[in-house]
């Protein structure tokens, strides 16, 4: 049963209007292959409906696609994830107050050296693309049957708390970087609000050398916050659905970013997206 959708959250084939609804059709039209509605209008928003810039930006994405052969990505293999985690704290957990799914890293842990020791940088996009491949999938899919209305977003947490020297390393500049240039390039839209927490005084310097890789879209979905968060964060989410180290109540047997914890771990949720995509 369908519920009404808070007003903070908002379903873009519904708020189109008659241009925007003229040119996706035109979009439609234009792209190679059988795309959904939803993607096709992540695109054209990315690029404010500038049907060429957006055309432009599809079409990399789609030779992208074949070049990293991402409808096979769910096959993809990537055991040294518990080693990965531990030096670099990350994952999926639960949802917000309004249904969306939940995504946090803790920068001030991670460890660089580490990190290329255990994998590779390409072993490591191939990983991320995997995960976004799940967001879309089955992550978000299952967020909005949870929800009871569509859910096309992401809340994604950055803490920063740890050792603050970390972020002035270039070799953590260039990590960001990559993660970065893969969101945006190739699945745009789908952050709907990014709370960076614990900022040190140092994030101000790395922030003027980060800021100019993020459109200016997604600047405006960010807030940057110190040591006094918590009461901004809790109204987002219910402190049941946030880790304690972020001042929730959550201690997921195993670390809350190791239990990938959320409606699509619901048998029954995923019983039901499986369908849909079937039906696809």
């Amino acid at each position: 049963m369908e519920r009404e959708r808070p007003a903070e959250i908002v379903c873009l084939l519904e708020s189109l209007n008659p241009e925007e609804r003229k040119t996706l059709e035109r979009f439609r039209e234009a792209v190679p292959g059988k795309w959904d509605d939803h993607t096709l209008g992540r695109f054209l928003r990315a690029r404010k409906f500038v049907f060429e810039k957006a055309m432009e930006m599809f079409t990399k994405y789609v030779s992208w696609r074949r070049e990293q052969n991402v409808d096979n990505i769910e096959s993809f293999e990537f055991p040294e994830a518990p080693a990965l985690k531990e030096i670099y704290p990350h994952g999926f957990h639960k949802t917000d107050r309004f249904g969306r799914l939940i995504y946090i890293e803790r920068y001030g842990f991670i460890d660089m050296k580490r990190i290329f020791k255990i994998t590779t940088e390409e072993r490591m996009i191939r990983y991320y693309i995997r995960e976004y491949e799940s967001m879309i999938t089955y992550r978000i899919p299952s967020c909005c049957i949870q929800a009871g209305y569509r859910v096309e977003q992401s809340l994604t947490i950055l803490d920063l708390g740890g050792s603050s020297s970390k972020l002035m390393k270039s070799s953590v500049y260039n990590f960001v970087k990559l993660a970065s240039s893969i969101a945006q390039d190739y699945y745009p839209e789908i952050l709907g609000k990014m709370f960076i927490v614990n900022s040190p005084t140092l994030f101000s310097i790395a922030w003027k050398v980060i800021r100019p890789w993020i459109d200016e879209r997604t600047q405006k979905k960010i807030t940057i916050e110190g040591s006094k968060y918590q009461k901004k964060l809790l109204e987002l989410v219910d402190a049941e659905n946030l880790p304690d180290f972020l001042g929730g109540t959550c201690q997921c047997e195993g670390g809350c970013l190791n239990s990938d914890i959320g409606p699509w771990r619901d048998p029954n949720i995923r019983a039901r997206v499986d369908s849909e995509r079937r039906r696809e």
